[in-house]
């Protein structure tokens, strides 16, 4: 196989396709682990805005989502 003028071996090609493959491996590795942030960054947000609502009821404070305009 020539490429750029430089004939490749079998085992420069072999090495070659297992980089194309390690390649293809990370991308897949990476779209999971972002995947799998925006997925705790949303959980942690839905459990402090749980936790917050529990520590309202509490205190015996109104729910800060059910109010009547911007002045309560």
């Amino acid at each position: 196989m020539n490429l750029f003028g430089r004939e490749l071996g079998p085992q420069e090609i072999a090495s070659l396709v297992a980089m194309l493959a390690l390649l293809a491996y990370w991308l897949f590795v990476l779209r999971g682990e972002r995947g799998y942030a925006r997925w705790f960054k949303q959980w942690e947000a839905e459990r402090k805005a749980r936790r917050d609502a529990e520590l309202a009821r509490e205190r015996g404070e109104a729910d800060p989502e059910k109010h009547g305009g911007p002045w309560g």
